[in-house]
């Protein structure tokens, strides 16, 4: 275990992140502050489901229920390092978190976040069981209970400016190779005035770049690492996959790639910046919102391969309670508010069926109102998302599940610390070798720390 700390912190301060040891958890059940005010504090990432939910809030919860929540919003890079920095201190600065299925393994086993399952049993209107399971799976820790529950779910999928295909006379097939995306993306690079062929996330993070990137990664037949935790992260496959995407999005993507996340990618589609973009499916409900410029324009198909059958991945925004919070009654009186099938209904009914945060509940997909709303891309997310296997994602055995991710606590720090590098790569700073095989080192820190 000390080893594993030692892996953790080298990694962190190369990547700038933060790692803190767990501290003595406390006990909560109450809500009430010092003054007699009823007020909880989530922090969350600036999605724009996210920022839905603030704006619904105040007039919907906290009306009916007494509880003000304070709400921080950050990008989630600086999301994911505050979050992390207070629950493992369990300094109880917030009582909730958007963590995700990323998380909750090894924030579960170190203590930090609070067990669900005996406010589910009690809360007979939640209904765990309309939760999807692959989404439900992910949150779960080792012991098999639930400790978190899903805001919304996803996969992810190439989306695509269906008008400027018709235009061009480019036909996607329903099932794309990468070869053929390449391919596309040449073609579109340019059909409308500033318009370039693809955007892919190019920013530093291992949930920035490393999210796609992973996927394409796998499909390449490459890994991070092999069934005994050796890196493979300067090997042929995995090198040949990320020479592949810093090319394509150098040659075809979006202006300033290096600095693009999924906040740019999404303003660049909206905005008529780019004609295709590969990235998660919950995009969607943006692209077709009510008053969006593209919606009713863009086709969605299915994630697109080389040697697999389909490289989607399965993600989950969550919302998690800190075991150290005062107030988890109340903190779970929002948990269950923000991901029940009554706030997709106020969503829909409020902002427009096409906003509602999706991929977590079988409801969702019986809902007339939704589907006809969503009819453009509600099947494809469905599919992408039951399509998604998390424990074989490659075409090789792995030492631990995800896909766009590898569940241990390690890989953040680490494939934060080589995405700097990927992204250099993208602008032009540095090769692709140069990235991995400075990468390759700190990720056989990380499998041998796993090997332990």
């Amino acid at each position: 275990m000390a080893a594993r700390r030692r892996v953790l912190s080298l990694i962190a301060a190369g990547a700038g992140l933060a790692v803190v040891t767990a501290g003595c958890s406390g006990a909560g059940g109450g809500g009430s502050s010092d003054d007699g005010e009823r007020s909880i504090n989530v922090v969350m990432v600036n999605n724009p489901q996210m920022e839905d939910l603030q704006q619904l809030t105040a007039d919907n919860f906290t009306k009916e229920t007494g509880i003000k929540v304070n709400y921080t919003v950050l990008p989630e890079n600086d999301a994911r390092d505050s979050i992390q920095t207070d629950f493992a201190a369990q300094s109880g600065q917030y009582d909730v978190a958007t963590i995700s299925n990323y998380e909750v393994p090894f924030f579960s086993k170190n203590g930090w976040i609070a067990n669900m399952d005996s406010y589910i049993s009690a809360d007979s209107e939640f209904n765990q069981s309309d939760i999807l399971e692959p989404i439900a799976a992910g949150l779960k820790g080792s012991d098999g209970s639930i400790y978190a529950e899903p805001f919304y779910g996803e996969s992810s999928f190439l989306m695509y400016r269906k008008d400027v295909f018709e235009a061009k006379g480019l036909t996607m097939p329903e099932k794309p190779t990468w070869d053929e995306v390449a391919d596309l993306a040449a073609q579109a690079d340019g059909a409308e005035p500033g318009m370039k062929g693809i955007c892919l996330r190019g920013q530093a993070g291992w949930g920035q770049v490393f999210a796609p990137l992973t996927t394409v990664v796998n499909t390449f037949g490459g890994t991070w690492f092999d069934a005994d935790w050796n890196a493979q992260v300067d090997a042929a496959p995995f090198e040949e996959a990320t020479q592949f995407y810093v090319d394509l999005v150098r040659a075809h993507g979006e202006p300033d790639a290096a600095n693009a996340g999924f906040t740019e990618c999404l303003n660049a589609l909206t905005q008529g910046g780019v004609a295709m973009w590969y990235d998660a499916t919950s995009a969607a409900g943006s692209l077709e919102a009510e008053g969006s410029p593209v919606a009713g324009k863009i086709g969605y198909v299915a994630a697109p391969v080389k040697e697999t059958e389909s490289s989607g991945w399965l993600y989950s925004w969550a919302f998690g309670i800190q075991e150290a919070s005062q107030k988890k009654d109340d903190a779970w009186k929002f948990v269950s508010w923000a991901s029940s099938q009554e706030y997709e209904e106020l969503v829909g009914q409020q902002l427009g069926w096409a906003r509602v945060p999706a991929g977590k509940r079988t409801s969702t997909y019986a809902n007339t109102d939704y589907q006809q709303s969503a009819q453009a891309f509600y099947q494809a997310t469905e599919d992408a998302i039951n399509a998604a296997d998390p424990n074989n994602p490659g075409v090789q055995p792995r030492p631990a599940p995800g896909i766009q991710f590898v569940a241990v606590p390690e890989f953040a720090g680490m494939a934060t610390q080589v995405s700097q590098g990927v992204s250099a790569a993208i602008a032009g700073q540095q090769t692709v070798q140069e990235a991995l095989a400075a990468g390759q080192p700190l990720a056989q820190a990380a499998g041998d720390a796993n090997k332990e």
